[in-house]
């Protein structure tokens, strides 16, 4: 078999988390909206060098809500390409509880955070993966 050259070998490694918190309604978890793409997502990015896949996942769900947590289960991932759909980007994602009230500030990344109950969340992401990323998340409360 040939070797397709439209694909780069080189993979994204990002990571990210199902974020919730418990309100008086009862637990809601942290949606995204990013304006630029025009997409409902969760909070997850890229890792940087030496840094462990836990560690992304809690420093990137921080940066894009404003929240501090505490690290759950794993749940699973998700794979797609980016970069002119060239490139294969990997995300794996954890359950993640919020530590303190949260801080959220508009960013060149996020420009608004929702907090929804799942069902909510699946009707809104943007992404099927990430839908049964949530699936999973509920499974294992």
């Amino acid at each position: 078999m040939k070797n397709d050259h439209r694909y780069s070998s080189k993979v994204v490694e990002a990571a990210g988390g199902v974020l919730w918190k418990e309100t008086p309604s009862g637990p809601k978890i942290a949606v995204i909206y990013r304006e630029r793409y025009d997409d409902w997502t969760l909070p997850k990015g890229k890792r940087e060098p030496d840094e462990s896949w836990e560690d992304t996942a809690l420093r990137e769900v921080w940066e894009e809500t404003g929240c501090h947590a505490t690290l759950g289960k794993f749940i699973g991932s998700a794979s797609y390409l980016v970069g002119n759909k060239t490139t294969p980007k990997v995300v794996l994602f954890w359950q993640m509880k919020t530590k303190n009230d949260c801080k959220f500030q508009p960013n060149g990344e996020v420009d608004r955070i929702k907090w929804v109950t799942p069902q909510k969340a699946l009707k809104i992401l943007s992404y099927a993966d990430e839908c049964k990323i949530i699936k999973i998340a509920v499974e294992q409360l």
